[in-house]
């Protein structure tokens, strides 16, 4: 059993090698498509929307407090405030309707 480790940790490695390593060596030009472009500009955006939202929802006491954070996060970003600013208002409306509701 313990060789099968080393043999799926050599696997995820090389996997995760490939993936990073063949772009940069098939693509040697610079990207001129309007659409790839744009797909490779949000991509890390997307990463970390799709890892933050589930905790966002999900590690509050109450569905109604995460909720009432995102919905001030999202406004206050909206309107252009710092992620510094979002993110302590956020945890300032979890904290205080955490008060209230218990």
């Amino acid at each position: 059993m313990s060789h099968n480790i080393y043999l799926y940790i050599l696997v995820m490695a090389g996997t995760t090698y490939l993936i990073r390593m063949l772009p940069l060596t098939l693509i040697r030009k610079e990207i001129k498509n309007k659409t790839i472009r744009s797909f490779l500009y949000y991509v890390p955006y997307v990463t970390l929307a799709v890892m933050t939202f589930p905790a966002i929802l999900s590690e509050t006491g109450s569905v109604w407090s995460a909720w009432a954070a995102l919905a001030a996060g999202i406004f206050l970003a909206w309107t252009g405030k710092s992620l510094l600013q979002v993110s302590v208002s956020a945890c300032m409306v979890v904290f205080i309707l955490e008060l209230i509701l218990l």
